[in-house]
């Protein structure tokens, strides 16, 4: 005899009952079943481009995007890396070092930029700090 037949009252199926969580399921919990979020970076423009990318260890790499994921793996093809002057680590120099096609964790990405239509601007905040040291001295 089972334990139904004793007595005891099981729970109605279909998950109404339960003691605890509930609704949503599946993955992360968002049910709703609604339009997947797109991706705020649109890393599809810069397919096939020349693209920079500066990582959080400091490292910044020049290459040909061709292709990354919703978690922002990047594959860079033609891949060079950028050498930091021995003297001063937070410095990079114009020397590059030939990578080759590299695959770039995306937890390590900080920035993807293209390298057309860039150019380097001087730093606003460098230009008063040293104003301001020339005041007071």
């Amino acid at each position: 005899m089972s334990s139904a037949g004793r007595g005891e009252q099981r729970p109605p199926k279909g998950g109404e009952g339960r003691g605890r969580g509930g609704g949503g399921g599946g993955r992360g919990g968002r049910g709703g079943g609604g339009p997947k979020r797109e991706s705020i970076l649109e890393l599809a423009k810069l397919v096939d481009s020349q693209v920079r990318v500066k990582c959080l260890g400091g490292r910044e790499l020049r290459g040909s995007l061709r292709g990354y994921d919703e978690l922002v793996n990047l594959v860079l093809d033609d891949c060079e890396e950028f050498i930091r002057d021995p003297d001063d680590p937070e410095q990079v120099t114009s020397q590059t070092r030939r990578l080759g096609l590299v695959v770039i964790r995306g937890t390590q990405v900080s920035l993807v930029s293209p390298e057309e239509g860039t150019e380097e601007i001087a730093n606003p905040f460098l230009g008063g700090a040293e104003e301001e040291e020339e005041v007071e001295g």
